[in-house]
């Protein structure tokens, strides 16, 4: 029984991450795509930086990526807790 909690604790966690992972990747690509169908690109000014808003979008962009990604971390340590749990209590019942 224990064995089928841990599986299904793995089958969420995964789930859970590929979905928002395959979240992430979609809103980068559709972005990148309906920028370059819009006509509007990345170009640098004349002295090499890119326009302030691009780099507003940009960090604001990354920071977002970092927030989910911290998330996901904590998500994952919460579930390798309950497995880990889960295994060592299982584990203590079949060899006593």
């Amino acid at each position: 029984m224990s064995q089928r909690q841990g599986f299904t604790g793995g089958f969420l966690l995964g789930a859970v991450l590929g979905g928002a992972i395959g979240g992430i990747i979609g809103a980068l690509v559709s972005s990148g795509l309906n920028n370059s169908q819009t006509g509007g690109s990345l170009e640098e000014g004349e002295d090499g930086q890119l326009p302030l808003q691009s780099q507003l979008g940009m960090e604001a962009a990354r920071q977002n990526l970092e927030d989910k990604i911290a998330q996901l971390n904590q998500a994952i340590e919460v579930v390798r807790q309950q497995v880990e749990d889960d295994y060592s209590g299982s584990d203590l019942s079949n060899h006593g």
